[in-house]
């Protein structure tokens, strides 16, 4: 689960900045004389903070099944998986903003 998490984060953090790295090529361009062509950036990164989106809600549903099935005496009795799947669930709410963010 953990790593699903990490996984989607830096796949999320990467698509940010690589929308960002536009604006910079924008800013560098109204400076220097030869105009840069730099279209496809907040796209891409869209695209891969949506796909960190879901590395991050696969991974959520992939830990629910394993929870799902282990039995009952197999769970340690203070093992709760709510708290790992909230977390995985708001980050994927985030990265889906982020992404709604990027393109606007």
């Amino acid at each position: 689960m953990l790593a699903w998490l990490r996984t989607g984060i830096a796949i999320m953090a990467f698509g940010f900045v690589v929308a960002r790295f536009g604006l910079f090529l924008r800013l560098l361009s109204g400076q220097g004389e030869a105009p840069l062509r730099h279209g496809v950036s907040p796209y891409l990164g869209a695209a891969l903070v949506c796909l960190g989106v879901v590395a991050t809600a696969g991974g959520a549903l992939q830990y629910q099944r394993f929870c799902r099935s282990l039995a009952s005496y197999d769970r340690p009795p203070s093992s709760s998986p709510a708290f790992a799947l909230s977390l995985s669930w708001a980050l994927a709410l985030i990265g889906i903003v982020l992404g709604v963010i990027l393109l606007v």
